[in-house]
């Protein structure tokens, strides 16, 4: 199982699919995953086979790292098209977390002021205040809504704790178009050999009724690119994502899809 553990507090540049030159925060410890999701598809792995021995970075050192790469980046290229806080887990998770996206902006604004800051988030701790506030003040505010069924989200995204899918939606709502639907669509099944095919009616059509009433600024579907920890688990076809993807635009909502 070649899953990825990304280095801390920085990694990158990579290309995203998604953000184009990617210059990679993680607030997350380099040796392991935090993460309040135990997603079968996540690319870090599961929880349980990837425990961190390390502590999280703190502040300072996210700023100073940042700040040192950056320049080294302003002086021998390449320019990041985005700064996107992601890596072994959750990142508004950190206890930091919302100071640090504010030394984040402020050096972007230093250094590369045309670039972005984005968050990828899963939006369990949206229901935080200063996670919520932070959210607002980044360019690209991306959280995580695979589908709207409850009992998917136990058997696939595998919340630890107690997880409210109607409280983030509403959450979510109250960004007032200030943020980006993520959904990854996917077939297969899981370790129990359950389907998990998310790209029928059955899932699609609930998810593009709360997405329409989120009102995003857009919506980015897009389906596994790596070597996931369940092997069980098939990419979703392009067929499918751009049935999907139509799906969204003919309801108005600006929508890309990554293959």
């Amino acid at each position: 199982m070649a899953t990825v553990v990304y280095p801390s507090p920085i990694f990158g540049p990579i290309h995203s699919r998604r953000l184009g030159v990617s210059l990679g925060i993680n607030l997350l410890p380099g040796d392991g995953k935090v993460c309040s999701f135990d997603c079968l598809y996540c690319e870090c792995g599961l929880n349980r086979e990837r425990v961190p021995h390390n502590p999280f970075p703190t502040r300072a050192e996210v700023r100073e790292a940042l700040e040192t790469r950056l320049q080294d980046m302003l002086q021998n290229g390449p320019a990041p098209d985005v700064l996107t806080f992601a890596g072994n887990g959750e990142p508004t998770c950190h206890p930091e977390f919302a100071g640090i996206v504010d030394d984040a902006i402020c050096l972007r604004d230093k250094y590369f002021p045309k670039a972005q800051v984005s968050v990828l988030s899963n939006s369990t701790f949206i229901l935080r205040d200063s996670v919520f506030e932070a959210l607002k003040r980044v360019d690209c505010n991306i959280l995580k809504l695979d589908t709207v069924n409850p009992a998917y989200i136990q058997r696939v995204n595998c919340p630890r704790g107690h997880y409210d899918v109607n409280a983030l939606v509403q959450r979510m709502k109250a960004f007032e178009g200030h943020c980006i639907i993520q959904t990854l669509f996917m077939k297969g099944t899981d370790f129990e050999g359950v389907s998990v095919d998310n790209t029928g009616d059955e899932y699609v059509l609930p998810w593009l009724e709360t997405v329409k009433a989120i009102a995003p600024q857009k919506v980015m579907i897009y389906t596994i690119d790596r070597e996931t920890p369940c092997p069980t688990l098939q990419k979703a076809s392009h067929e499918e994502l751009d049935r999907i993807k139509q799906l969204l635009i003919d309801n108005g909502i600006d929508a890309s899809a990554s293959y």
